[in-house]
């Protein structure tokens, strides 16, 4: 495959999708694609699926009917795929998942040490580098209680980037935080967005989403209800349940 069939070729496609919770139907017939450098914000009402579609872009949570593929590798519920599939994803969630007793440059280490069998060296190497790129070199030798809100999601985000992703998936990664925390999370995303990192975001944050967003996809009771551009979604959306969304948030 040449480098440009590479990059026309879709990082993640999903065909007629679907998850089941028991008899509860979580996902229908979810179609997506996501091309290598877009910036994909997933919206919507609580419950309407968002946060299952991107555990299942990672693997966390399996689909049951449908295709699903993700950075060149079809999930059909084999443990080689899952655990290749989360070696291309890079993930960072609500709550900061970092380990307490490990300062903030082990916690960017480990993962680098004992799934890449990166040398302790050259992972240090690495951590450094990208806790530079978030913005807080400085706070390496601390542990995550020493650190604000703000700063514990930055270490998740460089920690995610130190085992070199193909997508990097956001599950409202700022809801967690007091407001005046949400800005320098957000700013670290818009840095890695224009960057060029293809990325898929969860998040309530619509100014983020009509800043360095490719596209919005409007989810509702487990569907995809719309797909469109930023400023198509927020000026003249098509779907009426997108349109009591937006007047409800924008409010």
């Amino acid at each position: 495959m040449t480098s440009s069939q590479q990059e026309a070729t879709p990082i993640i496609r999903a065909n007629k999708m679907n998850k089941f919770f028991g008899v509860f139907h979580a996902l229908k017939d979810i179609d997506l694609t996501v091309a290598r450098g877009e910036t994909v914000v997933l919206c919507g009402p609580s419950g309407s699926g968002k946060s299952t579609l991107i555990r299942c872009l990672n693997a966390l949570e399996n689909h049951q009917k449908g295709e699903l593929e993700v950075a060149g590798v079809q999930l059909t519920g084999k443990r080689r795929e899952i655990d290749m599939v989360r070696r291309k994803t890079g993930m960072v969630f609500q709550s900061f998942n970092l380990f307490p007793h490990m300062t903030v440059l082990e916690n960017c280490m480990i993962a680098q040490m004992r799934v890449k069998k990166t040398s302790k060296e050259d992972a240090r190497k690495v951590a450094e580098r990208f806790l530079a790129r978030v913005h807080i070199p400085e706070q390496a030798g601390k542990y995550p209680a020493q650190l604000s809100g703000g700063q514990q999601q930055r270490v998740a985000i460089a920690r995610a980037l130190c085992m070199s992703p193909e997508v990097m998936l956001f599950d409202e990664p700022t809801s967690a935080l007091d407001p005046e925390m949400v800005r320098e999370v957000l700013e670290t995303m818009v840095e890695l967005a224009r960057e060029g990192s293809t990325m898929i975001c969860v998040t309530h944050e619509m100014n983020f989403a009509r800043k360095v967003a490719n596209k919005v996809v409007f989810m509702d009771q487990g569907s995809i209800l719309e797909i469109a551009k930023p400023d198509d979604f927020f000026t003249n959306p098509q779907h009426e349940r997108a349109k009591e969304f937006l007047a409800q948030i924008l409010h």
